[in-house]
């Protein structure tokens, strides 16, 4: 069987898909690096909204993929940038989604991580900002998940200099029960995020950020970096206070960074381990009998897709992620919250499909063929 594809010049390519599936081990626990998946939302295509509406979602199939993730053997963080968090997904729905979440997550023992931001207010004062914080805070805690403090537009809009970060922050951790994440998100994710802590220089604004740790080591689980500077991170992490760990959102260097080197090494929470999910896992399991070049034989392939789904503009790489998702089976649909299953070009959804086949990661290769030729049908693409 093969399938025709558009290329970005215009012209229709044939390819031939690979005929048989990567196969995962089981999922038993990881016991070299703590690993997340961010997972998508299932949006429910019969509902009657439009993308301004408060997000419809199909709530089983969305809990049935959180499933698969934690089958796999890795953790789930919730309401998170790839659950389209303030991208179709408001407060509302992201509450509703950490709630049913972590019951799910206890009924079937799977690790859940939870974002909390400031999306119920698009601005304010510094005590408006850390009353939205806390009252999510408050519903992360009585879920029983673990929280992660997410960057807020909502600061970054306000906020006049380090010192206000310092503050906000440094109110929540000390009130925190329990250790959080930090979460830096970058520009490229979410523009709205420019100059967070103060600065748009990187360097000024890492020496806050580390501040903000150093006077609350105890309360900091460890720190999600999502700024795709791998020498970044890697300079970041190994100033970090004992104990505090680092959490790679880098999406287009994670393999060397969760290898690490003679120093140390990071941790993951990651949006592409979502549709990754049984092919990373078992590349973590090479690290925890130590075999770094078996991990590294199974995930650098990866990172062509990865790159290609987090391409510029990259806070619509959610689009590629749920096409994924559809021709993996894991729901009946190609439709997104918000209508963003229109964000990317029908050849960048081609690529993703051509990238993701080549690495195996349609359990059924035929079923994937055959959605992905319904996809190219709709746009006039004769196969």
């Amino acid at each position: 069987m093969t399938i025709r594809l558009p290329s970005s010049d215009g012209t229709l390519r044939t390819y031939d898909p690979r005929p048989e599936p990567f196969r995962a081990a089981d999922g038993t626990a990881f016991t070299s690096r703590t690993v997340f998946s961010a997972a998508h939302v299932v949006a429910d295509p019969y509902a009657d909204v439009s993308p301004d509406s408060p997000a419809a979602v199909d709530w089983d199939a969305t809990l049935a993929f959180r499933r698969h993730l934690w089958a796999q053997g890795l953790g789930v963080a919730e309401a998170m940038d790839t659950a389209q968090r303030g991208m179709g997904l408001d407060w509302a729905g992201a509450a509703e989604l950490i709630r049913r979440s972590a019951a799910e997550a206890k009924a079937v023992g799977g690790r859940l991580a939870c974002g909390v931001g400031t999306d119920q207010i698009t601005g304010g004062s510094l005590t408006d900002i850390r009353a939205a914080y806390e009252e999510q805070l408050a519903v992360v805690a009585e879920s029983g998940a673990q929280a992660i403090l997410m960057a807020s537009r909502a600061l970054a809009a306000t906020a006049t200099g380090p010192e206000d970060y310092q503050e906000i922050y440094g109110h929540l951790l000390r009130q925190s029960a329990e250790p959080v994440v930090l979460h830096w998100l970058g520009p490229m994710f979410d523009p709205a995020l420019e100059g967070y802590w103060g600065s748009a220089d990187l360097d000024t604004a890492t020496e806050v950020f580390l501040e903000v740790i150093a006077a609350h080591p105890d309360k900091v689980d460890g720190i999600k970096i999502s700024l795709l500077d791998a020498g970044r991170e890697i300079a970041l992490r190994r100033r970090l206070p004992e104990g505090v760990r680092c959490y790679t959102g880098d999406d287009f260097h994670y393999p060397e960074l969760i290898a690490g080197d003679e120093r140390g090494f990071s941790h993951a929470l990651l949006g592409i381990f979502d549709p990754l999910a049984p092919l990373a896992a078992q590349a973590v399991r090479h690290l925890d009998t130590g075999d770094v070049s078996g991990f590294r034989q199974l995930l650098d392939p990866t990172v062509e897709l990865s790159r290609h789904l987090f391409q510029a503009p990259t806070r619509f790489y959610k689009t590629g992620v749920v096409l994924l998702a559809w021709l993996a089976g894991h729901q009946s649909h190609f439709t997104m919250v918000g209508g963003l299953q229109s964000a990317r070009s029908l050849p960048h959804l081609a690529r993703a499909y051509e990238l993701a086949d080549g690495l195996g990661l349609f359990p059924d290769p035929g079923l994937a063929e055959d959605r992905m030729k319904t996809l190219l049908a709709l746009y006039g693409v004769p196969q």
